[in-house]
């Protein structure tokens, strides 16, 4: 049986390290934001939707944070201000703390 092949590299999917560069490529930004009813909402952009899988990622943020969210133009929503462990959490998931900026 042969192995899954990456369909951006063309290596089996054992050795491809096409997710591992493309979280290394990624500038992201967090910052909150006033939503409706003059609630917190924090916001992380600059994630490239081609490269990571935004609604796998919300969902995980979400889980880890308690908190509702949502993907919203290319963006991930969530419920209350959560910058700081926002930012812990994209370490841990594969992301450059350089490459995370928080406003």
């Amino acid at each position: 049986m042969m192995a899954d092949i990456c369909p951006i590299c063309g290596l089996p999917q054992g050795i491809c390290t096409c997710g591992a560069m493309s979280k290394e490529e990624q500038k992201i930004i967090i910052y909150t934001q006033i939503g409706r009813f003059k609630k917190k909402l924090t916001i992380i952009s600059g994630l490239d939707p081609k490269q990571v899988d935004l609604k796998d990622l919300q969902k995980t943020l979400k889980m880890r944070l308690a908190c509702g969210g949502t993907v919203k133009k290319e963006e991930i929503w969530l419920m209350g201000d959560h910058k700081g462990k926002v930012r812990d959490i994209l370490v841990e998931e594969g992301f450059k703390k350089e490459q995370i900026e928080i406003k």
